[in-house]
């Protein structure tokens, strides 16, 4: 069960890639509005990893 969910959103992403470069190709609106919210996504999950490492650095040696 946890195989299909990791495959379905293994092909959102591959699929979301495909749509990326089509667009910057000039594919059609609907392929443009996919790779937006591809890179929309993209961004949502740098920046949380930037959040986590900037916590677990912080909060490090704090109480001496």
């Amino acid at each position: 069960m946890i195989g299909l969910l990791l495959l379905g959103v293994l092909a959102l992403a591959v699929g979301g890639c495909a749509c990326v470069v089509w667009a910057e190709r000039g594919g059609p609106r609907w392929a443009r509005v996919v790779a937006a919210m591809t890179l929309a996504a993209g961004e949502l999950v740098r920046r949380s990893g930037k959040n986590r490492r900037r916590q677990v650095n912080g909060t490090t040696g704090g109480d001496d």
